[in-house]
């Protein structure tokens, strides 16, 4: 079991096997949680407020996986054509 010390700005050393396991990276955000008495480290993602979809978009999109995995789906070519795109 790795061991790491508390640093002079209270900054603590997370193992390379870990960081590799998690996909952690320098730079990257982590949320620090205290449970019971214990410190927990769980890996975020931030997201841009203006990347999340709407209720209504996130329907589109579980409706297009549904359909993906019953094998419908059509090309780009007419996809663009149907929405008048092909110009």
């Amino acid at each position: 079991m790795p061991i790491s010390k508390l640093g002079r700005r209270r900054q603590v050393v997370i193992p390379k096997e870990f960081c590799e396991a998690l996909g952690l990276q320098e730079g990257d955000f982590v949320e620090v949680l205290r449970v019971e008495e214990a410190v927990v480290i769980k890996p975020k993602r931030l997201v841009d407020a203006d990347d999340l979809l709407t209720p209504e978009e996130e329907a589109l999109v579980r409706e297009g996986e549904k359909q993906l995995k019953r094998g419908e789906s059509i090309n780009w070519d007419d996809l663009k054509q149907r929405l008048g795109l092909d110009l």
